[in-house]
Parts: structure tokens; sequence; C-alpha cells
């Protein structure tokens, strides 16, 4: 049986990882073994970037929220809000609610006077 030699496919591999880390800084792009624990990090970090860029953008939601509400309504804060939304069986969303704050404030008004009334 003939020897069979990695050549080929391994530089193919080596290349698909220096690819994947173009733009990576010193030697992370251009070394194939800083490459290869670069990209995992790299990936490491996305990951736990996907889950922190829900909880920042609930973040968002509830400050603006609040904010709007603060402004319909001087006696009414956030979470007072949310419970008469949940009693008035009104199954708006955060995003929604802030959605609508930014883009039809009159129409939030009326939502806060209605839960409120």
């Amino acid at each position: 049986m003939p020897r069979v030699k990695t050549g080929v496919t391994r530089h193919r591999r080596h290349k698909k990882v220096l690819k994947l880390t173009k733009g990576f800084r010193g030697t992370n792009n251009r070394l194939y073994k800083r490459a290869s624990e670069a990209l995992l990090h790299a990936g490491q970090y996305a990951y736990i970037g996907r889950k922190l860029r829900k909880r920042d953008m609930r973040k968002l939601w509830i400050l603006r929220v609040s904010a709007a509400v603060k402004e319909a309504d001087e006696t009414l804060n956030y979470s007072r809000f949310m419970n008469l939304l949940k009693k008035a069986d009104i199954q708006l969303n955060r995003k929604m609610l802030s959605e609508l704050a930014i883009a039809d404030f009159s129409a939030f008004k009326s939502l806060v006077s209605k839960v409120r009334g």
C-alpha cells in the first residue's frame, strides 16, 4: 500500500483557517497555530456576544418604555405600567412597546391612558 502524504489536505486546511482570521492583529492572521487558537477564541466571543446582545436589547427597550411612560404620565412608572398592561390583558412585548413609543408617541400615550383608566 502506498504512503499517503498530507501536503495538499494540510495546505487547504491551513489556508481555510488563515482566510477566516484575516484582519486579526499581529501574527494571529499569519501563523497557522496562532491563527487557529485565535479563531477558537473568536468563536467563543461571538457565541457569548450573541447572548449579551439579547440582554442589551432588552435593557434598551425597558429604558425606552420607561422614559416614554414618564413623559406620557408623570405619576406612573415602568413597573406599574407593565403591571397595568398585564391586568388589562394587553399582550405587547417590550420591543413593540419601545417601537410604538418611538414611532407613534400619540398612540403610546393613548395606550397609557387606556391602561390608566
